[in-house]
């Protein structure tokens, strides 16, 4: 779980100095390759709306959506047909990690945004749109998430384009 977190904070933390869109939609794929150089790859869409709503719809190699608005979490695990939802410890300041944001050297598209004791490398592409994060976790893994297809938007996106729908029936984990 804290490495859903992660990714959420690290979602938000990619703007720094960099246009923030109204919203974006792109295709995403993420490695994660811990100390002992064991790599795991997932690969989905995500979305963002509004500057603190989130979702990350995971379509392999398991099916899984986490959905925020900045102070809850809900993760729905599609394989286990199960819902958890959390509070957020800290919310989301996206005024203050764009200020902590720097260009990175004389590099144009490489930026260094510390937050919460964390460190991200970000990478924009030749539009200046987001193409690339890297960090290391709680864990000491290294996180590297490829944006594809990227697409910046005016406005709010469509409730359903960012909410994390279930079926009832699935197992509900208040956290």
């Amino acid at each position: 779980m804290k490495l859903v977190l992660l990714l959420l904070i690290m979602s938000i933390t990619v703007f720094a100095q960099i246009h923030v869109p109204e919203n974006f939609q792109a295709e995403f794929v993420q490695t994660i390759t811990n100390p002992k150089k064991k790599v795991i790859t997932y690969s989905g869409k995500v979305y963002f709306s509004n500057k603190n709503r989130l979702k990350w719809e995971y379509l392999s190699p398991t099916k899984k959506e986490v959905c925020t608005d900045g102070t809850e979490v809900l993760v729905v695990d599609h394989d286990l047909e199960q819902v958890s939802n959390y509070l957020i410890n800290k919310g989301f300041d996206l005024a203050e990690i764009l200020k902590k944001a720097a260009p990175y050297k004389d590099k144009k598209s490489v930026f260094i945004a510390k937050y919460e004791d964390k460190e991200y490398t970000i990478q924009v592409d030749a539009k200046g749109q987001l193409a690339r994060v890297a960090y290391y976790d709680d864990l000491d893994n290294t996180v590297l998430i490829v944006f594809k297809h990227m697409k910046y938007g005016k406005g709010d996106l469509p409730l359903e384009h960012i909410r994390c729908d279930y079926p009832r029936d699935y197992d509900l984990i208040e956290g």
